[in-house]
């Protein structure tokens, strides 16, 4: 009997870790394994590059976990430079380009993995394309940019967008020595926190030299006479560049999927089901950033690209491919960043998420250090926690401060898992030391407030 033949399209985190997960559970006699790769690189953390542009870590090759090299030993057969540009699913088979020979051809699958990943967000406006504007999404994106940062001889710098990436470009071209500018659509950086925490990142940036502009929308890329990105203009100003950094955030990479006639959200990621399995469809799985996730706190789908979904994404689909079991439930929707010392963490819902899910809410934010008040180094951090009215279940939590301050947000991301009511998460039992915590973590303190409120709002 011949052995089944297993397609992954992606050769990043979900993809390999979905191949190496299924290798690990069926050998070569039962299982071939063969994946496309459109890039130069596989199973690498596209989440340092900031850190590499910025000089923090070196690359390319630190930032990659398993090499091709190492996935071939395992018997994976990986075809690098290699895109698919069609998916015939009633064939079963996907068409291929060799990006190095221009070779065109047909592969067959009894199984296919999805994990063509995201793409930065690149608005169709003119001189969007010129020489210097880079969108940063891959190793290879990471190396373009590097190369260009070399040949530049000018100093400015231009991040358009302050989500995550952009904050974090923003950070990375400071540290290059770039005079940086980040121009901002929205009332204040960083879009996936409520307005009044936004603010406390605003100021933090200003005093680090970094120069935001909100309210800036991006009418068109400005070149010079050899062709190359000179600045970017908006309907009420034009800044110079050298370089123009694209921090928008990312969208989906599910134009094959779609062309396919495979299921997509209202967020266009591809739709699966517990298993990661695509809807509709019994020989098909997708995971990574080219997918929708539910939202456990929200009962929705989103969209959000992070590497740790990717890897539990590939775990889960592996095993199923594999013949075990393994199933993905969602996410909190936790994240952390970082520009220079200052530290950002959320989790859950923003008060606009509640509003939009039809839930009512009470906030409650309070502002206490890291370490104990009297220890050296301790630094302010502010922390707003967001809770369902009436019954005080909590819905969210956001924090901005200095050292200790991002990752305190776990604690909230496991009591939004587990359901928990802020009043039940005064009574947890967390680490103390006066080098680490205050007596009252910050994250209990403002459970502790948020517990007042919810008391007062409910008998009011």
């Amino acid at each position: 009997m011949a052995a089944e033949r297993l397609v992954v399209i992606g050769g990043d985190a979900a993809g390999m870790s979905a191949a190496s997960q299924a290798r690990r559970l069926k050998g070569p006699d039962e299982m071939s394994i063969v994946a496309f790769e459109r890039g130069h690189f596989t199973s690498y953390s596209a989440c340092g590059v900031p850190y590499w542009v910025g000089g923090d870590v070196e690359g390319p090759d630190a930032l990659v976990a398993r090499t091709p090299e190492e996935h071939r030993d395992h018997a994976i057969d990986l075809r690098m430079r290699t895109e698919v540009t069609g998916i015939d699913v009633a064939g079963q088979r996907v068409r291929a380009l060799d990006r190095e020979s221009g070779e065109t051809y047909w592969t067959g699958f009894d199984k296919m993995v999805i994990a063509t990943g995201a793409r930065p967000v690149r608005p169709e406006l003119p001189g969007m394309d010129a020489p210097g504007v880079h969108g940063v999404q891959t190793l290879d994106d990471g190396q373009a940019l590097l190369e260009t940062l070399e040949r530049t001889t000018g100093r400015r710098a231009v991040v358009v967008g302050a989500g995550y990436i952009g904050v974090e470009m923003a950070e990375a071209m400071l540290k290059r020595g770039y005079e940086v500018t980040v121009l901002n659509r929205g009332a204040r950086p960083m879009a996936t926190l409520d307005p009044d925490m936004g603010r406390l990142v605003h100021e933090a940036m200003d005093g680090l030299g970094i120069t935001t502009v909100n309210g800036a929308s991006v009418t068109r890329i400005l070149t010079g006479d050899d062709g190359r990105v000179s600045g970017v203009a908006t309907d009420d100003a034009t800044y110079p560049a050298d370089v123009v950094v694209l921090g928008i955030g990312v969208e989906p990479e599910t134009g094959l999927a779609r062309a396919a006639g495979l299921p997509t959200g209202p967020n266009g990621g591809l739709l699966t089901d517990l298993t990661m399995r695509v809807r509709g469809h019994h020989n098909i799985w997708a995971g990574g950033d080219c997918v929708e996730v539910l939202d456990l706190v929200a009962g929705r789908t989103r969209h959000i690209a992070l590497g740790t979904h990717a890897n539990k994404h590939g775990q889960v689909i592996g095993s199923n491919v594999g013949g075990g079991y393994g199933t993905f439930p969602g996410v909190v929707g936790t994240a952390v960043s970082k520009v220079c010392d200052l530290e950002i963490g959320r989790t859950g819902l923003r008060e606009k998420d509640a509003a939009a899910v039809g839930l009512r809410y009470v906030t409650a934010t309070i502002e206490s250090t890291g370490r104990a008040g009297y220890y050296p180094g301790a630094r302010p951090m502010t922390v707003k926690m967001i809770a369902e009215y009436r019954t005080g279940r909590l819905l969210g939590v956001q924090i901005v401060g200095r050292e200790g301050a991002a990752k305190r947000v776990d604690v909230a991301a496991v009591a939004l898992t587990a359901g928990m009511t802020v009043e039940a998460m005064t009574a947890l039992d967390l680490g103390y030391a006066p080098p680490f915590s205050p007596v009252w973590d910050p994250v209990l303190v403002a459970a502790r407030k948020a517990v007042a409120v919810v008391r007062a709002a409910g008998s009011a």
